[in-house]
């Protein structure tokens, strides 16, 4: 389903249903276009604090595909990206 802008929906991704899309709307990203070159972990705080809290981890992952596939690489399912979290949040020492 494409939106009033002709452009693809959020969902059109894979992994990405209307829960996702309106994390994602809530920071300010409505198109697809609008991921190419984000960094995912970025996106994940950022949508963590418009959430007011810190949001499961697993929606990292997610994000990771939805910015992979926005930039065109295969679209693979959201748990082929949790060991990238993993390393990231071993390397950043932090909560992701």
């Amino acid at each position: 389903m494409a939106s009033t802008h002709d452009e693809p929906d959020l969902t059109e991704l894979v992994n990405v249903g209307r829960s996702v899309a309106r994390y994602f709307e809530g920071v300010g990203v409505t198109r697809i276009a609008q991921l190419v070159g984000e960094d995912p972990v970025e996106l994940y705080e950022r949508m963590s604090a418009a959430a007011g809290q810190r949001l499961d981890p697993c929606l990292l992952d997610t994000v990771m595909s939805a910015v992979d596939q926005a930039e065109g690489k295969p679209a693979r399912p959201w748990w082929h990206y949790t060991p990238e979290r993993r390393r990231l949040r071993s390397e950043r020492q932090a909560p992701l």
